[in-house]
């Protein structure tokens, strides 16, 4: 009995992902992979530099990586709405990706993993457009 209920609940769970976002992309994935990533990366990179943990901070990290898979969710049924074939899911899948990526490697800088002086510049321009 126990075996067919865990069962039971993992269909319903991929159910639901399905209905959410259709057919599991690759770059969503790659997105998951990457947010685990940059929040380990901002954990250590707090540790190192003495900063302290602090659980509002944490706790407000993971609400906004759980907005922007809201905002890939919206997208996605907006695709659905109008037969764009994953146009607006694909371009909020990538603009998060990117972000998170630039996250990453500024978390990765203050850690103190040694990156090529123009990736550090790159980060620099890139963080004065976002101001």
């Amino acid at each position: 009995m126990q075996h067919f209920s865990v069962c039971s609940l993992l269909a319903a769970i991929g159910s639901v992902l399905t209905f959410s976002f259709g057919m599991w992309p690759e770059s969503l994935t790659l997105l998951l992979v990457a947010m685990g990533i940059d929040y380990i990366t901002g954990i250590s990179a707090a540790m190192i530099e003495q900063k302290g943990l602090s659980s509002l901070v944490g706790a407000w990290g993971i609400a906004k990586k759980g907005i922007m898979l809201l905002v890939i969710l919206l997208a996605h049924r907006i695709d659905v709405l109008f037969g764009l074939q994953n146009m607006a899911m694909g371009g909020a899948i990538y603009f998060y990706l990117a972000n998170e990526l630039i996250s990453i490697t500024e978390n990765l800088g203050r850690i103190g993993v040694p990156m090529p002086d123009k990736l550090r510049q790159l980060i620099e321009v890139l963080k004065n457009k976002k101001n």
